[in-house]
């Protein structure tokens, strides 16, 4: 195991100084939209487990630069959420965090709040800009950054790789297959089976955490799922760290584990594949599409028998491979940090393809198939994926309520039908980003390529190639090439120009067109030359990007005053618990409660339950799952007129050991009176004691 215990001044330049922080940034688990599959019914109804916010922040032994990279289970970083936390932490640290230095990237879990946008498009999924939801965030985020800023300590950084089986299939096979087959020869399977992980551990020994990347769409809790929770990778990060941070709950200790996203736009971890839901035929055709039903039937499963299980086993398979690839890291990462950063105008970027080939990205624009959603979650109506054509039924109601797309996009957008002329839409702000973030930083030998959105397997692959090519043309070999998804701000999918002409869901949201990651790639070669011949300085920083003043103009309902059934209190059991349970069984207790989005903007460490184990010896109580765990759920369910029901569910685990146990649920009401701002109070809720006794 590389650890060292010498002096780190004399420890050689493999030192660095290191602080890792974690944070919560779960917000509001009730009637706000979940981000990612952009299903409108698919709100917030409860919680499975909290997400969070994990920071890692390196620096050279004499601190003159800086790198900070954080994976948040989010779905994806905005350009609101990223140009907010920057606000945040140059108003607290000066000119130590920037926009070049700091990465922040979502980890692209499907069950986390929506609502924290500023173009028009994702306020259509989010019901507008969600305060509670974006203040969560940016609080969670600046947090853990706070945290591992105040725990910096000298140590060494290890990197290694694994390949995780069975935990992934690429979901769009027809268009990877439209890449050049010499090209694909070269590789053993149609996804990026490689884990790259670094290990952090301080001078003295201590472990300090780990940083994984591994391609997966984190959906394996499906558009059908209500609760907030982190998703596989979550479940990986929630294993890794209990096990690390022995004897503590959830979102405790010291040790932290991160499982970041990276090439995963055509990666699903529902690895039965598609099939019909009604037939049970295999779907899996160039149009995902079904006999009977359409591609509304067509729908991917994973390995488990229901979306919980899937999660488990997926998580537990990047759990176990991270575990072997941590224990085995041995190749120290040294030398030099550096970072680069740049706005680019992506709808105007011309690119030299060869001597006599300049090319152009195009304004955004989403195509039909974008409407089609994917194997993992489809659509509303009958788009299917794959179409060249458009649909005159839906181009015309385009038409009469958005404005048709101009000639020039369409033509530039060729093959895609466009479905949304985004790009072309401003009302009442424009409704896709023009401006994009692109930047790489490097730690020694690693470099870090943050990238605004999902590179398609093939794309990834492109695009490491082409920065690792870069540094190796000015003298930098051997460069280990990350590439590290949904960073800084969202701009949908990049496919390959070849699979661009498939026009499946990712070619046609790939919206600056067939040339995007062409332009990418001269984008990051060119930040990866500044850095490989030091002159980060001469970079031209681009047109700066809008930050609009949104009103907290939502859709979400307000909440009203929480009223309980008559003669009830709040927190009183509607429905106990049994008197005894099996390890195996679900011990379940409802209980009165109050909406709890008043909790969220109220208490900023919440916690909504706690399973208690009664001991004997002191005659008192001590808490062993809280909402965080993920053998606890909790669901909120609303009634009329301010009434609400909460229910606990505990899903007892093998190991728990027999003897008395308890559920507690913890809530705030919110209380209006005539002519007086709200008032909440806090109020809790006990079952009765039971036993568990062993199988």
């Amino acid at each position: 195991q590389p650890t060292s215990t010498q002096n780190p001044s004399t420890a050689g330049s493999g030192n660095y100084l290191i602080g890792v922080g974690r944070a919560d940034c779960t917000g509001p688990i009730a009637e706000i939209p979940l981000m990612g599959f952009a299903k409108a019914d698919q709100v917030g109804g409860g919680l499975l487990t909290r997400l969070y916010s994990r920071a890692f922040i390196v620096a050279e032994p004499d601190d003159s630069k800086r790198v900070v990279f954080v994976s948040a289970d989010i779905g994806m970083v905005s350009q609101k959420l990223r140009l907010e936390v920057l606000r945040e932490l140059q108003s607290k640290y000066g000119e130590r965090y920037r926009r070049d230095n700091v990465i922040l990237s979502g980890t692209h879990t499907h069950s986390g709040p929506a609502g924290y946008f500023q173009y028009t498009l994702f306020w259509i999924t989010s019901r507008g800009l969600i305060k509670p939801s974006l203040q969560a965030l940016v609080r969670g985020i600046v947090k853990s950054i706070d945290i591992a800023h105040e725990n910096m300590k000298a140590g060494r950084i290890f990197i290694n790789r694994g390949t995780v089986e069975n935990s992934q299939i690429n979901r769009s096979p027809y268009s990877y297959l439209q890449n050049p087959a010499s090209e694909r020869s070269r590789y053993s399977s149609n996804t990026d089976k490689e884990m790259v992980l670094l290990k952090m551990v301080a001078a003295n020994g201590q472990e300090l955490g780990l940083i994984s990347w591994f391609a997966v769409h984190p959906v394996s809790m499906n558009n059908t799922n209500h609760l907030v929770n982190s998703d596989n990778v979550g479940y990986a990060s929630y294993l890794f760290e209990q096990e690390k941070n022995k004897g503590m709950l959830p979102g405790e200790g010291s040790f932290v584990a991160a499982f970041a996203s990276s090439n995963l736009g055509d990666v699903s971890p529902n690895t039965k594949g598609p099939f019909c839901i009604n037939t049970g035929d295999s779907c899996d055709n160039p149009q995902s599409t079904c006999p009977v039903g359409g591609a509304k039937m067509c729908m991917a499963m994973g390995p488990g028998t229901d979306m919980f299980d899937s999660t488990t086993i997926i998580g537990q398979n990047i759990y176990l491979k991270a575990k072997e690839v941590y224990a085995g890291a041995s190749q120290e990462i040294t030398g030099p940090l550096s970072s680069a950063h740049q706005w680019v105008d992506m709808s105007d970027v011309s690119v030299t393809l060869n001597a006599t080939h300049v090319v152009k990205t195009c304004k955004p624009a989403l195509g039909h198939s974008f409407a089609a959603g994917t194997i993992d979650g489809v659509g509303a109506f009958n788009f299917t994926q794959g179409a060249v054509e458009g649909d005159p039924f839906w181009d015309s109601i385009r038409d009469q309520l958005l404005g048709k797309p101009s000639n020039a996009t369409r033509a530039c957008h060729e093959p895609k039908p466009i479905l949304f002329s985004t790009g072309e839409m401003t009302l009442p702000h424009p409704w896709h980003p023009d401006i994009v973030d692109v930047q790489l930083a490097t730690i020694g030998s690693l470099a870090i390529v943050a990238v605004p959105g999902e590179l398609t397997t093939m794309s990834g692959r492109r695009l490491r190639e082409a920065v690792r090519s870069e540094f190796e043309s000015h003298g930098t070999s051997g460069m280990n090439v990350i590439i590290a998804g949904l960073c800084n701000v969202y701009t949908h999918y990049i496919t390959t120009y070849e699979e661009y002409q498939a026009q499946r869901y990712e070619a046609a949201s790939t919206i600056y067109g067939p040339h995007t990651l062409s332009a990418y790639m001269q984008l990051y070669r060119g930040l990866a030359k500044a850095i490989a011949t030091n002159t980060v300085q001469d970079l031209p920083s681009g047109p700066e990007p809008p930050l609009f003043n949104l009103t907290g103009l939502t859709l979400v309902p307000a909440v009203v005053a929480d009223r309980t059934p008559s003669n009830k209190a709040f927190g009183d059991v509607l429905q106990e618990a049994r008197q005894q349970y099996r390890v195996g069984e679900v011990a379940e207790v409802t209980f009165v409660s109050a909406n709890p989005r008043n909790s969220a903007e109220n208490a900023t460490e919440h916690n909504f339950l706690t399973v208690e184990r009664y001991t004997n010896s002191s005659g008192s109580w001590s808490v062993v799952h809280n909402d965080a765990s993920w053998e606890t759920r909790f669901y909120w369910t609303k009634g009329l007129l301010g009434q609400s029901n909460a229910t606990v569910e505990w899903h007892i685990p093998s190991t728990t050991e027999p003897g008395t146990y308890r559920i507690r649920y913890f809530g705030h009401y919110k209380k209006i009176s005539l002519f007086q701002p709200a008032v909440y109070y806090a109020f809790e809720g006990t079952s009765s004691a039971f036993e568990i006794i062993s199988l």
